[in-house]
């Protein structure tokens, strides 16, 4: 059983960057909004925002519909959470603060292997047990469409990122850096050179596997800008209550200074989530 290709994985591949949002909103007219936006996916995050898994199907159905690619963070690095994620439509996969090398491989397992789970999965995945040629082909055909990526958000990971990253089936990164500023004892500051350093060395280490990469941001787009500089290929800007917000702030500000509500002289108003 071939899946539909993923259009997002395939143009990684070229050489091209990539660029998406993340959604959290459950609405049917979202699919059609992203695309007249020219987005090549959407991040729908189930970890962190309260989504179950017949909402989730069906977001991932209406955005592959819309030629859009669905990657899915799930709760927590379980490779059952992980196929559960692929059997309602989603074509990407990002699991949670991943520490360590058994979570990468279940992750790759998960994502790569797929039907195949349990001992037979292991022992296969560690070469004690050869893999027939027609069940390799079978395999990679059934998973070709699945992209697995990392969230690498702490310092015990960044410790062992160059063995974490020669993972077999690993594609991409993404970088948390809510988690990974207060991982270094630099809550949110996003600014500070230890923080910049870090995120520098992670997309650095991560292309020079031949690997992809992205850093999520909900403020100024520039640091989109700076990070794609670095070798980042992939953005993952905001996400729709952020925008919402900063937008309709900014609306209302302009409409109270004009019914002389707020001072016109005011200062102007900031992105702020």
């Amino acid at each position: 059983m071939s899946r539909k290709k993923n259009a997002l994985l395939e143009k990684l591949k070229a050489g091209r960057n990539v660029y998406g949002t993340c959604i959290t909103s459950t609405g049917p007219m979202w699919p059609g909004a992203i695309k007249s936006v020219g987005l090549d996916f959407v991040f729908i995050d189930t970890e962190h925002i309260p989504l179950g898994r017949t909402e989730l199907a069906l977001l991932c159905q209406l955005f592959v519909a819309n030629d859009i690619t669905p990657v899915v963070r799930i709760p927590s690095p379980d490779p059952y959470l992980a196929c559960q994620a692929i059997d309602g439509g989603a074509q990407g996969i990002v699991a949670p603060y991943l520490e360590s090398k058994a979570q990468f491989v279940d992750l790759a397992g998960a994502v790569k292997f797929r039907p195949l789970k349990g001992e037979l999965l292991a022992q296969y995945r560690d070469g004690r047990k050869p893999m027939s040629a027609g069940l390799r082909a079978y395999v990679e055909e059934y998973n070709a469409a699945n992209m697995c990526i990392a969230n690498i958000e702490s310092v015990p990971a960044m410790e062992k990122l160059d063995a974490l990253l020669d993972t077999p089936g690993l594609d991409a990164v993404f970088i948390g850096p809510h988690d990974l500023s207060v991982s270094l004892d630099l809550a949110e500051q996003y600014d500070h050179p230890d923080f910049e350093a870090a995120v520098r060395t992670i997309i650095h280490k991560t292309r020079a596997k031949g690997l992809h990469i992205g850093i999520h941001f909900s403020l100024e787009p520039e640091r989109q800008v700076q990070w794609m500089k670095e070798g980042a290929n992939i953005v993952v800007h905001s996400f729709d209550i952020a925008l919402f917000l900063q937008r309709l702030r900014h609306d209302m500000s302009i409409i109270k200074k004009a019914a002389g509500d707020i001072p016109a002289d005011g200062p102007a108003e900031k992105l702020i989530v």
